[in-house]
Parts: structure tokens; C-alpha cells; sequence
């Protein structure tokens, strides 16, 4: 379908551009990626500004969902303003960062919805507005790198802002001007790092800004530009990882620290004293109590030490440069044959991951309150290096999501069965019959059948009062949850889950499991496994410890 125009900057053009921005670096992640080689040379830079506008994306969608109701403006009235709507791009970059390229990307997005959201007699902006806004943003990203370096993300962006500032006339021919402004600064940046013209490459975070543009570009002409990237025809050197140590791992930190941080700006600037002090590729970005911190330390500890004292840290991600991971070239990894069949499987605690990860599964932690993005789905995918995989999400919340991510993934060549689990414990039934040598099709249903016929239920406390299928329930309250609807209400933890347990062997059963969560009372298990043998004869219990896995108890019967 054609894109539509838009005349101004208002929050459908918001909502368009995300889209757009995100479908550009989907196309161009593999590319951006196979270039970077600045600041360090790990091969994740379209990665991780794929991961960060799919963030920002998720929260535009969001506020414009409140809006409606099916599909239509809730009670006639319009939809978000501008400012919800550049506040929520601009949240959801922030919460999403990944990398230091995500994390500048953040603050450009931050530094334009400053400026878009203070407009009160207006909801949309004209091509002086857009103006302002890059050059703010331009400014406001360089001020979040502790030690800015020309030639990079930075040097692209304020040459957009730059070219912006000479256009006259509307959205359109704003944008245009500042992605062109931007294209040609990116051909230039390997005159400006040594980095990058001993690579024979341009600037890989540039590359990811010029793309973003050029998405800018489409939502107000209907139209993209033309191509994104300057040549670097020498890119096979930085793809085979044959660059200098000073380019990637030889002398640098051994570990990338991100964080969000909640803070007053006082101890953040303290904080950011201490960071500079401990290693490089500083950038701090956010404001009103919320900040991302992303840092390259040997110290990984103290750089989480220092966002304890400065505030309350969390959603903390330490990555080793090297060793196999993430972050390591390709060159650095060791070649290995692909398998024939993965399975790939999201799982919400410590202690299921690892038993999924002996039982042969690719893993994918999702904490309470922390559902993965799609990109990391397909990441996850990809570290199975397998021709053929079968994805369980274990969450009927991550249906689309994991549709999504099994699309993507086919595109790459890679045959994906999605098996809608809507638990861990069904994901579990479905692993115990997973065998690798049978056909494909035959292991998806076998798969699949013994998912389906387990039954699943949970035990979790009540975080507010609350209309359920079973009453109003109190904050506090113990709720029991039969296949996804609540079918118990009380106080006591072992007597909601012996009822919910009874309710689903009432209809019959072979094999019950159980998953006891961190803060679950130990003697749950004992209570739930003597009620099994003296009730229900012929009736297996196992029972495994999940970690801090958000529900008290996960209940499978099969």
C-alpha cells in the first residue's frame, strides 16, 4: 500500500516515521551492522538502533491504542497530540537503548520531543518547528557523550541539523535537506576517524541516523530517497574482522555496562564524573528522574556500584567483549557447523532457563514486567544457528510478537514453527517430546500435541483491586488462574493453590509439574505433592525451582 503524505508534524507523522524508521533498519540492520567499527569493532550497531526505535514504536502504538476503541477514536474525540506522541517515541527509545548507538539515537529522538511538545496552541508543527527540533537534537545528543569524536553519529547529525537550518518551505523539503545534509557527512566521516578509513568503511551509527532520515523523508513526500549509505568498498576487511586491535578489543575495556537509572540530575552529574573515570564511550541520556547509562569498563561491578549510589538502577545488561558473544567479530568466532533443528524458547526465570538449557533449548529470559521485543526474538533465533527451529514463546502476550520475530527469521532462510505456548510448563511438555531426528512437520505436531494437552494454571499475588472472573479481588489477595482466566480468590498461598490443583485434575490427569517461583513458601510443594498421592492415585508430580519468575507457583497438568 502507498504511504500517504504528511503536510505537518503531527502525532500521525510521529506514528508514521517510527514505522517507517523501523521497517528502514530492518532492511539495513545486517549492513550497518557488517560496517561497525567504532568505538568498537561488535558487529551490533543496526542491531541495537533496531532494537531501540522497535521500543519507541511499541509506545507510540500504545498511546495511540488508548485512544481507540477497535479501531475507531475512543467516544469521537481526536487521537494523541503531538507532545503524547513525541513523549511516548521519546520514553520508548529511552527504556529501549541498546548499545552506544541506541542510546545516542535515544537522545536525538529526546532532544526533538523537547521541542515538539511545548506547542500548546497547536497539535502539529510546519518546517520551521522541524528545524528547531533537529538543531536541538543535535545539540542535545552531543552534550549527553562525555567525550564527543568527530566523524561519527554526532558529526551526522549536526550536518542535518545544519542543512535543515538553510532549507526554507515545509516538512517535506526540511527533511529532505537534512537527510541529504546528513548522506553527504556520512561519506566523509572516513576522512575524519583513522578508524574508519583503515576499515574502508563509513561510520556505522551515521549509516543508522541517515537511515532514519530517509524514513523522515518518505513520511512526508510518500516517497524514499534514494540510496542510504556511502560506498565503503572495502567492507569485506571490517566484515572478516581484519581491522587494527585499536579499532576493536585489543586495548579497550573488556565490558559494555547499560542500565536505567532513576535519579535526580545532582547525583546523575556526580555519577557521570565517576563513569568518565572508569572507562570510555560514556553516554548518559534521559531527564526527569529517568536515565539511560551506557559505559565501556574493566570494572564492570563499579560501574554498577555508581549508579547504586547515584540512584536505583535496574534492567542491567553486562556484556563481555569477546569470549563468544554478542560483541565479538566475526572473525574472533569460531566457525562452527549449523544444526539441523533448534528449539527456541522464552522463559521467565533463572531456573527454567537452565532447565531449558539442559534439555537442549535456546533460551530467552524474559523478567516480570519485561516482555521481549521482536528483534530480540530473532536474535534469539539466530544464536540457535540452526536451519530449522521451533519457537516457543510460552506466553499468550507474545503471540504477535513471536509471529513477528518467526516472519523476520524466514526471511533469513531459516524455517520456523511457532508453537503457541501460553506457558512455561506447556513449553516444557512440548520439550520433553522434541526429537531432533524426526521430520520437521512430525516433531512440530508432536510438539504441538502434547503442548495443547496441558492444561496450565498460576498462583500470583494481586498488585490492586481488580474485577475478575472469580469476584473483586484486593491488593494482596492470592489469585489462582486457570488457563488465563482467575478462578480462585484468597489468603493463603498452599490452600488457593490445593483448590486450583483439584479444579484441573477434576477432569482428569497423568503427570502434574510443578514450578515453584523464589518467593513461593518452600512447604507449597511438599503440601500440593502429599495432596497428589493421596487423592489422585496413578498421578505423577515433578516438581522444578524457576527463580524469580514473577508468579508464586506455574501449575501443569498433562
Amino acid at each position: 500500500m502507498a504511504q500517504v503524505p504528511q503536510r505537518f508534524f503531527d502525532a500521525l507523522a510521529v506514528r508514521t516515521w517510527c514505522g517507517l524508521s523501523l521497517r528502514a533498519l530492518g532492511h539495513a540492520r545486517e549492513e550497518i551492522d557488517a560496517i561497525n567499527v567504532y568505538p568498537v569493532a561488535d558487529g551490533d550497531t543496526g542491531t541495537n538502533l533496531y532494537l531501540t526505535v522497535e521500543s519507541a514504536v511499541a509506545a507510540v502504538e500504545a498511546v495511540f491504542a488508548a485512544h481507540e476503541v477497535d479501531g475507531e477514536p475512543r467516544g469521537g474525540a481526536g487521537g494523541p497530540s503531538l507532545a503524547d506522541a513525541v513523549g511516548a517515541m521519546a520514553h520508548g527509545a529511552l527504556i529501549g537503548a541498546r548499545g552506544n548507538s541506541g542510546t545516542i539515537l535515544a537522545q536525538l529522538l529526546r532532544g526533538m520531543a523537547q521541542v515538539l511538545s511545548v506547542r500548546s496552541d497547536t497539535d502539529h508543527t510546519g518546517g520551521h518547528g522541524l528545524q528547531r527540533a533537529l538543531r536541538h537534537a543535535a545539540a542535545s545528543a552531543r552534550q549527553a557523550v562525555a567525550h564527543p569524536v568527530e566523524g561519527t553519529v554526532l558529526t551526522v547529525a549536526s550536518a542535518a541539523a545544519d542543512a535543515a537550518d538553510a532549507a526554507g518551505g515545509d516538512c517535506a523539503e526540511v527533511a529532505r535537506a537534512a537527510y541529504e545534509g546528513a548522506r553527504a557527512a556520512l561519506a566523509a566521516t572516513p576522512g575524519q576517524l583513522a578508524a574508519l578509513e583503515r576499515a574502508g568503511v563509513v561510520d556505522a551509527g551515521g549509516h543508522g541516523l541517515v537511515t532514519v532520515l530517509a524514513a523522515l523523508v518518505e513520511t512526508f513526500t510518500g516517497r524514499a530517497p534514494g540510496p542510504v549509505a556511502a560506498p565503503h568498498a572495502r567492507v569485506e576487511r571490517a566484515v572478516e574482522g581484519q581491522c587494527s586491535a585499536e579499532e576493536g578489543y585489543g586495548n579497550g575495556p573488556a565490558f559494555e555496562v547499560i542500565y536505567l537509572l532513576e535519579a535526580e540530575d545532582a547525583a546523575v552529574a556526580r555519577l557521570r564524573q565517576r563513569l568518565d573515570a572508569l572507562g570510555d564511550s560514556l553516554v548518559v541520556v534521559g531527564g526527569d528522574g529517568l536515565w539511560n547509562v551506557h559505559v565501556h569498563v574493566d570494572d564492570a561491578g563499579a560501574a554498577v556500584e555508581a549508579g547504586v549510589e547515584a540512584g536505583r538502577p535496574y534492567r542491567i545488561r553486562i556484556t563481555h567483549f569477546g569470549h563468544g558473544d554478542a560483541h565479538t567479530t566475526k572473525a574472533e568466532r569460531p566457525p562452527r557447523e549449523r544444526a539441523q533443528r533448534a528449539v527456541v524458547a522464552v522463559v521467565p526465570g533463572e531456573g527454567l532457563a537452565a532447565l531449558y538449557t539442559e534439555a537442549g533449548a535456546t533460551t530467552l529470559l524474559a523478567r516480570p514486567g519485561e516482555p521481549p521485543a521482536s528483534g530480540e526474538l530473532v536474535q534469539a533465533v539466530r544464536r540457535a544457528h540452526a536451519r530449522e527451529v521451533v519457537l516457543l514463546p510460552n506466553d499468550a502476550e507474545l503471540r504477535h510478537t513471536a509471529a513477528a520475530a518467526a516472519e523476520q527469521a524466514r526471511t533469513e532462510g531459516i524455517r520456523v514453527a511457532l508453537i503457541p505456548t501460553r506457558s512455561a510448563v506447556q513449553g516444557i511438555a512440548a520439550l520433553a517430546v522434541h526429537e531432533s531426528e524426526r521430520r520437521f512437520d512430525e516433531d512440530v505436531v508432536a510438539m504441538t500435541s502434547a503442548a495443547g494437552a496441558t492444561r496450565h494454571a498460576e498462583v500470583t499475588v494481586a498488585e490492586r483491586q481488580s474485577w475478575t472472573t472469580a469476584g473483586i479481588c484486593q491488593a494482596g489477595d492470592v489469585l489462582g488462574l486457570i488457563d488465563g482466566d482467575v478462578a480462585v480468590i484468597g489468603a493463603d498461598v498452599s490452600q488457593v493453590a490445593a483448590t486450583v490443583l483439584d479444579r484441573m485434575l477434576s477432569a482428569g490427569g497423568e503427570l502434574v509439574t510443578l514450578v515453584l517461583g523464589d518467593e513461593a513458601p518452600e512447604s507449597v510443594a511438599d503440601h500440593l505433592e502429599a495432596r497428589v498421592r493421596e487423592a489422585y492415585l496413578a498421578v505423577d508430580t515433578v516438581v522444578y525451582r524457576g527463580g524469580r519468575q514473577g508468579a508464586l507457583l506455574l501449575v501443569g497438568v498433562e
